[in-house]
């Protein structure tokens, strides 16, 4: 397995990190040991201490259509699946044109806006485990429960590209910030909106270092100028800790965090504490 070093302070869309080598998965050869497979790190916060890295060679980088069914490399960046759809007249991916990532982090995240998911037309991934079909796997609001690198997925095909979706689509990311950021930080609880939540305890606009929570949209964490991981951290778990003592809500990470020390089921940001008895 060939290795690539990357500065995730320029390749992460949070402008956050150091310099990690990554292993480069051009086959399903032997992985590392409690690896983590990123793509085009969208929805990543790089810590000091990362698991073993592993990305997507190129060769996953590829859109077809075969036997009436869209097919699509792991690697594919979305743009260029939308572009794809644009050009062949297909319907229902417009809302890849304002998402950004690669293919296998969006089946990963079942990323989308609003009901729009990309799970919607799924018909199967194929998998360094072999094919698994969309009704063997769990998935839900912004998860899929998929324990093994996405190679590529096949898609149901309607035509009838719609350029209006996509201006609705450029319409509900209008009110997201520009500046660095991984997305939405956290997942919007059921009945309710975690960016209303924030800004409900104070926090919209509040700033630590480099960091802050957005004045544009409560729930983007962005990086307003040289801001770092613990900075980020802080705020993070500020959030959850000012939310749940107001409302009783746990805010659910969406963004991912890549840290030994903040990962699996120790980590803090994934449960509220326990009360004392």
């Amino acid at each position: 397995m060939s290795k690539k070093s990357i500065d995730f302070s320029k390749f992460s869309s949070f402008k956050i990190g150091g310099i990690f080598e990554v292993s480069l998965l051009n086959a399903c050869e032997e992985l590392p040991q409690n690896y983590y497979l990123i793509g085009s790190c969208n929805n990543i916060l790089v810590g000091k201490k990362p698991p073993p890295l592993v990305k997507l060679s190129k060769v996953y980088d590829y859109i077809k259509i075969k036997n009436s069914t869209l097919i699509i490399g792991g690697a594919t960046p979305s743009g260029k699946i939308a572009s794809f759809c644009k050009k062949n007249n297909i319907a229902n991916f417009e809302f890849l044109s304002h998402l950004p990532g690669t293919l296998g982090g969006i089946v990963y995240m079942n990323a989308g806006l609003k009901e729009y998911e990309i799970f919607n037309y799924l018909i199967a991934i194929e998998t360094c485990k072999g094919t698994i079909e969309k009704k063997d796997i769990d998935f839900g609001y912004r998860y899929a429960k998929i324990d093994s690198p996405i190679l590529e997925a096949s898609f149901e095909i309607d035509y009838g590209f719609d350029s209006l979706k996509v201006e609705m689509f450029k319409k509900m990311r209008a009110n997201q910030p520009s500046t660095p950021s991984a997305g939405s930080c956290f997942k919007n609880p059921a009945g309710n909106y975690a960016g209303r939540l924030i800004e409900e305890v104070g926090l919209k606009g509040f700033r630590v270092g480099g960091m802050e929570f957005s004045t544009e949209h409560a729930n983007f964490l962005v990086n307003a100028g040289n801001g770092v991981f613990e900075d980020a951290v802080f705020l993070i778990q500020e959030a959850q800790k000012r939310v749940y003592e107001k409302f009783k809500i746990w805010l659910e990470c969406e963004i991912v965090i890549l840290d030994i020390n903040y990962m699996g089921e120790q980590s803090p940001f994934m449960t509220p504490p326990q009360r004392e008895s």
